[in-house]
Formats: C-alpha cells, structure tokens, sequence
C-alpha cells in the first residue's frame, strides 16, 4: 500500500512539474527564436528569386483580399495560382488577377487541374504548382488569407543564409466578428504559432503554418523533392519534418509581426474543428518519429490534466494535474501578448473576461481534438 502511495505522489506531483518545465523551456525556445530573428530585420533580400505558391479551390468568397494584396507587393516574385476542379467563380477572378498583373510587370502563372485522385488533394495541386515554379525560393499562402505589402520581401530576407532550409511565418485569424468564438480563434491561432517557434528555437521543429512558408529549392531538392514528402493531413508539417530530419539545413520561425498573413474565421464550429482536427491530426499521426512522440506527448499531458477534473470529487488529490495545466495557459497567454499583441483583438472588460474564458477552453478544446483524433474522425479539405 505505501509503495502504491508513492507512485501516486509521483504521478500526481510530476505531471505538473514535467508540464510546467517543458512548457517553460517552449517559452525559452520563443526567446532564442525572437533573438535569432531580430538579427534578420535588417536584412533585405536582393537577388532571391521567389515564386509564390497558391492552391485554389472554390475560393470566390474569399480571394479577392488576397488577390488585391498581392497586387501591391514591394518585392517581385513570380505567382503561381493552382486552381483545383473551383466549380465557382474562383477560374474568373483569377483571369481577371492574371491581367492585372501583366499590366503591372508581375509574372502570373495559372495550372488549372481537371482531375486530382491524390490522398491529400492540397498536396498534389501545390505539387504541380512547383513542378511549373522557376524560383530559388518557394512562398507558400492560401486563397483565403491576406499578406501585408512587404510579405514576399520580409519572408525573402530571412531565408537567404544559404543553411536555412525554410522559415515558418506566423498566419493569424482575422480580427472580425464579436463574442467568444472569434475571440478565442484568435487566440488558439496566436497559442499554436508559439508552441511551432518554441518547437523550432529549441531545433525540434515539427510543423507549421502552410499558408506562410517558405523553402528552398536547395532543401526541397536534398529532400527528395516534394512528392517524395509522405501523403498526410498536414504535408506542411510533414515537408518541415523532412528537411529538419536530414540535419543539413536549419529551420527558422518569424518572431515579429511584420510577415505575418492573416487568414478569415471559420464562420461556424463545425468547419472550424475540421480544421483544427486536420491540424492535431497531422501531429499525431505525424510520418516522421520525433514529431509524432513530441506531438502525442504534449497531448496526453495536456489531455491527463483536463480528464483529471471530474475524478477530482473522489481523488481530490489530483488537483496538481490541472493546476500545471492552468499554469501552462497562464505562461501561453504572457507569450502571446508580449510577441503578437496587435494581432489579438482588444477591448474593456469583457473582452478581458473572453481571454480569460480562452484560456480555460484551449486546453478542453485540444482534449477533445485529441480524443477525436484517437478515435479516427475524418477531415477534409474543404
């Protein structure tokens, strides 16, 4: 009986003292990872070809902010568009974009595909998309986001040490729309890039934002190329993976605001969990071993924390379990205002009481990712 007692202090105390100290060495890869990326800002690219990268699929509510930003960048770079079977009037708009362009000087490019039968649709159109690019340097966005006008120049800057394989820019949720849950897609949005610049300032990058990554056509050719990069829900995560395994070239986060693209909100919870669940997914079954571990990992302790809450009445001993998960949020929140504070919508009291709101249903809202993911729910691409 005493020996069961022991394991139990064990358990119970060092759930919480792991949680909190892995979670404060993220939050030390954070500050490396700022220190190593305000070093960049003063520099500027110069003669770095870049081509952007964009898949289309039935975008005609969404694009036209991006298409219009594009249109005002401060650095040239070719732009490629991959329409996907759009049955909207995505193919229009992206006609009427390839004149303006031309008139602007811009190389626009448009891959229409009639079929793709590929496990991961995204991945075979951006697929096509690179085979057809003629830049040193791939840019990576959606058709739903927006960049600012110096994004190309800003991304270009920071991957031109020629050991710096890709660099993953922040993409952030809109500032649109009122009450808790545009409030907290800000927030889960600004939480999840700091743990992805913890994870690479530590040199365990494992995933990021697609639609704000840029990689080399170097590393991408070290790597096999991009149709060697195994089938998953997240390919770019599993890209990232790829060239940080083979130990060649090194991995960056943007830890400033100035490239950072901003994406619309999921108008309703059910499309938003299909895209957070195709997120965790792509962590937890990740095809490369130390994402995978460190993903689960992270999860599972999270997850222990929040189903420890209900036994709490019959072993209230178990209370260090979600405290070291609260603390955790408490360290996220400090993290996310310090770095990204503009991109976080602000306001009075309640808007103050919503951040609080956040930060006790992020960890609940993984959770249940988690399990979702565990049971093998399935997402789609749109």
């Amino acid at each position: 009986m005493g020996a069961l007692l022991i394991l139990y202090d064990i358990f119970r105390y060092g759930h919480g003292i792991f949680f909190v100290a892995l979670q404060t060495a993220l939050m030390f890869g954070i500050f490396l990872e700022w220190l190593r990326d305000r070093k960049t800002l003063k520099k500027q690219a110069d003669t770095a070809r870049v081509s952007v990268i964009i898949p289309i699929h039935n975008e005609e509510k969404r694009i036209k902010g991006l298409l219009n930003t594009l249109l005002v960048q401060s650095y040239p770079a070719q732009i490629i568009f991959v329409d996907d079977r759009s049955t909207d009037e995505s193919p229009a708009m992206l006609a009427q974009f390839a004149g303006d362009a031309e008139r602007r000087g811009i190389d626009c490019r448009i891959i229409t595909l009639s079929e793709n039968s590929a496990v991961n649709k995204k991945q075979y159109a951006l697929s096509r998309g690179i085979a057809e690019a003629g830049g040193d340097y791939f840019l990576f966005t959606d058709g739903d986001c927006e960049v600012p006008p110096d994004w190309i120049r800003a991304m270009a800057s920071r991957i031109q040490d020629e050991k710096t394989g890709a660099v993953i820019g922040p993409v952030f949720k809109k500032k649109e729309g009122k009450g808790f849950f545009f409030l907290y897609q800000c927030y889960d949005h600004v939480v999840r890039y700091n743990y992805l610049a913890g994870a690479v300032g530590l040199g365990a990058a494992g995933g990021g934002f697609g639609n704000n990554l840029i990689i080399s056509r170097k590393a991408l050719e070290r790597a096999g190329g991009y149709d060697a990069i195994p089938p998953s829900p997240t390919e770019d995560a599993a890209l990232i993976s790829q060239i940080r395994r083979m130990g060649e070239y090194k991995i960056r986060a943007v830890a400033h605001a100035d490239a950072a693209v901003e994406t619309g909100a999921e108008n309703s919870w059910r499309s938003f969990i299909n895209q957070t669940l195709r997120w965790n997914n792509g962590g937890l079954f990740s095809p490369e071993a130390l994402t995978r571990f460190n993903y689960n990992l992270l999860m599972l302790v999270i997850s222990t924390g929040i189903l420890a809450v209900p036994l709490l009445p019959f072993f209230p001993g178990l209370w260090t379990l979600p405290a070291g998960v609260f603390i955790v949020m408490i360290e996220n929140t400090i993290a996310a205002f310090a770095l990204f504070r503009a991109k976080l919508p602000q306001g009075g009291l309640l808007i103050k009481l919503g951040y609080f709101l956040t930060l006790l249903f992020m960890p609940v809202y993984m959770t249940l990712m988690t399990i979702m993911g565990y049971a093998h729910i399935k997402t789609t691409w749109k």
